[in-house]
């Protein structure tokens, strides 16, 4: 009988409460879409790279040589010459080494020019290799291995063949069109930028920048590169190894770790965070007071309401419980409508994260984040109800009851 009467309640004032549900329905929505995005962010960054104990390129800042030799995003200020590379891969504690040159693209989609490590190197996740779901790793000149999603989006195929673009824009004048590559492979699913690069070898990317016909492999050196993924014999010395290449005087180097320069990316963006946050919150809580004042303001329409339950026995207490609880009802709606809304959302939106920032943006709401934002949502729904709630119980005291 309870809820019975709380839902009949709220169905004579459809428009207002309405109104009220779509309020919090859209703070609730953004509160949770903000934490979710954030962890989902976080966790993509830290799968994108593993088991690499420095990243070494050209003098800039830490996080922006983070940001362009792993995820793709902003350009280098500067290049690596080879020789630099040849001395860092020969330097007694460095184990192996993958080198990363950056510069062209296809459609919009980056291409990597790098040794065949790589493939045998590159980790990310806990540890993962990468796995080649079609096809082989490129051997010979103009051949190419696609990330997952660039096959996807653009439907190529083994044996397919297409012309790489200079520059990383997505429209560009400039096409290598003299020298088509092949198709020769497809990368598994990564969930991190590899999905969204094109792969070639060095020599390929020295041979399309050539003019005329294509020299021979062995005269394709490189004659710089964008960067280099270290690995070390001994994680001990990742600081000593760190401190040679900083002082390497044939160029200005640095080498970054991985791990480290991840952390202060996040320290760089805690404020941002927080002030989102705190907007999220705030809205949230002026949703709350909205409807609590709807709640107020009906109880002068209510006197014959609650005339009529005192009549038929219904106590103050049963009253005043009954204003709570429609307002924990209308918040029950707004969550339920707020997550169902998000999870479609980010369903539908997955494409646009991974295109734009090589993330995996899960549409799986459910976990600890969001548990916590929902009680938060309805301890607040209690706190700020109480009022509604004691204000009906005084009225209703004045009014006699029927037994």
């Amino acid at each position: 009988m309870f809820w019975q009467v709380a839902w009949r309640s709220l169905a004579q004032r459809k428009a207002s409460v309405l109104l009220t549900v779509a309020a919090l329905t859209v703070s609730v929505l953004v509160l949770v879409g903000i934490e979710h995005l954030r962890q989902n962010a976080r966790t993509g960054f830290a799968r994108t790279v593993a088991g690499t104990d420095l990243i070494v390129g050209a003098r800039t800042g830490d996080i922006n040589l983070l940001l362009y030799a792993v995820f793709r995003l902003g350009n280098a200020s500067n290049n690596i010459s080879w020789r630099s590379y040849q001395e860092i891969a020969a330097l007694p504690d460095v184990a192996w080494t993958i080198p990363l040159s950056l510069g062209d693209s296809h459609r919009g989609y980056k291409v990597l020019a790098t040794n065949p490590d790589y493939f045998t190197r590159f980790r990310y996740g806990a540890d993962q290799p990468l796995v080649l779901a079609q096809g082989r790793p490129f051997e010979g000149l103009l051949e190419v291995v696609l990330g997952a999603e660039v096959a996807r989006r653009l439907g190529y195929q083994i044996g397919d063949q297409l012309v790489l673009a200079h520059g990383a824009a997505s429209t560009s004048f400039t096409q290598h069109d003299a020298h088509p590559f092949q198709v020769v492979g497809i990368f598994a699913p990564t969930g991190t930028p590899v999905d969204q690069a094109l792969h070639i070898s060095l020599e390929s990317m020295e041979a399309i920048h050539s003019q005329g016909e294509l020299p021979a492999l062995d005269r394709l050196q490189p004659r710089t590169i964008t960067a280099v993924m270290v690995g070390l014999n001994s994680r001990i010395k990742v600081f000593q190894v760190q401190r040679q290449i900083n002082q390497y005087r044939g160029e200005p180097l640095q080498a970054i770790l991985p791990g480290v320069t991840l952390t202060q990316l996040w320290s760089t963006l805690a404020i941002m965070e927080k002030t989102l946050r705190a907007i999220s919150a705030l809205v949230l809580v002026a949703a709350l007071f909205g409807m609590a004042a709807m709640l107020l303001a009906s109880l002068r329409e209510r006197r014959r309401e609650m005339l009529l339950l005192r009549t038929i026995g219904a106590s103050p207490l049963f009253i005043g419980a009954l204003l709570q609880l429609e307002g924990l009802v209308m918040t029950g709606l707004a969550v339920a409508l707020a997550l169902g809304i998000a999870a479609t959302g980010l369903s539908l939106g997955a494409e646009f994260w991974l295109a734009k920032f090589g993330l995996q943006i899960s549409a799986n709401l459910f976990h600890s984040a969001t548990g916590e934002i929902v009680l938060y949502v309805f301890a607040g729904a209690l706190v700020v109800g109480a009022l509604p709630a004691l204000s009906a119980y005084r009225i209703s005291r004045s009014v006699p009851s029927g037994l």
